[in-house]
């Protein structure tokens, strides 16, 4: 039998919780349980010892991510993300050597393809068939040493689990778990990856690519909606650039790309490794060491991008299509580094966690035109100034300009009244609880543990994110809404349903807009 807790027993619990878990999870405790080693190449290691089962899980974070794709790549930090899977000089292929050389004409071959099809004078038809077809025999010839998928074989033959890596606006991220017996095994073929990558079957995995994007772009609403949100709201900064890639560079870019990406970002200054588990840090951080060590020292990258202008009037994205109706908006704010940075979280909380939150309380609870409503920090990133985001998915018979209205009044009384006493309890007593959650395993540990310690230089941020959270006043709510959630400061996206009988222009355009340059 399932029973309702009430709110106020739901709180109850959440204080018992984190007075219960506060002696064990401060940073002097984890003090005693992790180590922290800069290599003389510049790569971050970190072991958090976490002995409750006999495994461990790593989190490898390289600080770069689609903000840092050159103009006419983009997508090409997400494509390398791909690669990483591909093995390397000796994983993953019969005869490395032939197929070094193999691949090396691949590259030739494709460079001749793409000259002679980016002609805008002077294209020859005939000559344009005869050098796809011997781009595409090269390939085919290197494919013959190829070995699929070794990596991935290799680390699941060895207990590895939830293999996986992202790509986002600000970093890329890989990660597993294995058991803690075979921790040398994972830091030889973590280092490996990135000591000898091969750009295997490139223009295969780039043709995966191109079907994610049609798969969560091109053919979806919603997608389609935030790409050209996001264009429209960043001017300026690499944030208005997709992180899957504009289809013309999909269908451009090369391998020789994607190893020139790897070469200046892929740099140990720019990487931090967290491992935690049941480890000992005495035997396991020489071990550790043996590897990494290894990858050459090279400058750290210059990720200085353009700054985006202020905002000084609204803009607004309307698409039209045959599908549920979803009104965005969004308002400039700094980068995570602000002194306010722990407002925003407030904010977020405040108007959107659970079923107490007054999004929900007010546009679905009450008023019942909204399916979920919620408002969000960190879009599209967090790295550089980027977002805070309001959305609502109407219900049958309420339209986008309710969702507006209805989010504006909610806004306009955190701007002129002060939130309740216990909202800014509730607020502080989540952030706490939240910690200890994102605490519980091993893989969102070091996943924690790396990003706080690349975003700030030192781990124990993670514990004084709480601390900012505790510091934050009712005057700061209403100071940052009233300085931030301005329409001189709001960029709107809409999806207005189509009727019957009406096109969007996607579904005219779409048929041939990725067919350049695809290998089957």
């Amino acid at each position: 039998m399932k029973h309702r807790i009430k709110p106020a027993l739901v709180f109850l619990l959440l204080f018992l919780l984190t007075s219960a878990f506060a002696l064990a999870q401060d940073v002097a405790s984890f003090e005693k349980r992790i180590a922290v080693k800069k290599l003389p190449n510049g790569l971050t290691l970190m072991i958090c010892e976490r002995p409750e089962a006999p495994v461990f899980s790593f989190f490898t974070l390289v600080d770069a991510g689609s903000a840092q794709d050159p103009l006419r790549a983009t997508g090409l930090a997400h494509m390398f993300e791909h690669m990483a899977f591909k093995g390397t000089d000796k994983i993953g292929t019969t005869n490395y050597a032939a197929e070094k050389a193999a691949l090396e004409k691949v590259e030739v071959a494709y460079a001749a393809y793409i000259a002679e099809r980016d002609k805008t004078v002077g294209r020859d038809e005939a000559k344009l068939k005869q050098v796809e077809k011997a781009w595409k025999d090269a390939i085919a010839e290197a494919d013959k040493y190829v070995v699929g998928n070794a990596f991935g074989k290799l680390v699941e033959q060895n207990g590895g689990e939830d293999m996986n890596a992202f790509t986002s606006y600000d970093e890329t991220g890989y990660h597993y778990s294995l058991p803690e017996n075979r921790l040398e095994l994972w830091a030889y073929l973590e280092s490996e990856r990135f000591l000898h990558p091969v750009m295997r079957e490139f223009y295969k995995e780039r043709n995966v690519v191109i079907e994610e994007r049609r798969m969560r772009t091109d053919s979806n609403p919603i997608g389609r909606l935030v790409e050209q949100f996001t264009a429209a709201a960043f001017e300026a900064h690499p944030y208005h650039r997709p992180t899957v890639g504009w289809m013309a560079d999909l269908n451009s870019f090369s391998a020789t790309d994607a190893q020139r990406f790897f070469d200046e970002y892929y740099v140990p200054a720019n990487m931090v490794v967290a491992v935690a588990g049941d480890l000992r840090s005495a035997q396991a951080m020489p071990i550790l060491e043996k590897y990494f060590s290894r990858l050459p020292a090279r400058p750290q990258p210059d990720e200085t991008t353009t700054t985006e202008p202020p905002q000084n009037s609204e803009r607004r994205v309307v698409l039209k299509d045959p599908s549920q109706p979803l009104y965005l908006e969004g308002y400039h704010r700094p980068d995570y580094r602000s002194k306010d940075d722990a407002v925003f979280d407030a904010i977020t909380d405040l108007m959107s966690e659970g079923r107490t939150s007054r999004l929900y309380r007010a546009l679905v609870r009450d008023k019942k035109i909204a399916s979920y409503s919620a408002g969000f920090t960190g879009m599209p990133g967090t790295k550089y100034p980027h977002l805070f985001a309001f959305y609502a998915v109407p219900l049958p018979g309420h339209a986008n300009r309710e969702m507006a209205d209805a989010i504006h009044e909610e806004i306009e009384k955190i701007k002129k009244e002060d939130i309740t006493d216990d909202e800014l309890k509730m607020i502080k007593t989540r952030s706490k609880a939240n910690l200890i959650r994102g605490l519980a395993d091993n893989e969102g540990l070091a996943t924690q543990l790396a990003t706080y310690q690349t975003r700030y230089g030192d781990w124990r941020e993670l514990f004084r994110s709480v601390d900012r959270i505790d510091q934050v006043t009712k005057a700061d709510i209403r100071r940052i809404a009233n300085q931030v959630f301005v329409d001189t400061n709001r960029t709107v996206g809409e999806i207005e349903t189509l009727g019957r009988g009406e096109s969007s222009p996607s579904d005219q355009s779409s048929k041939g807009a990725a067919d350049q340059g695809g290998v089957q």
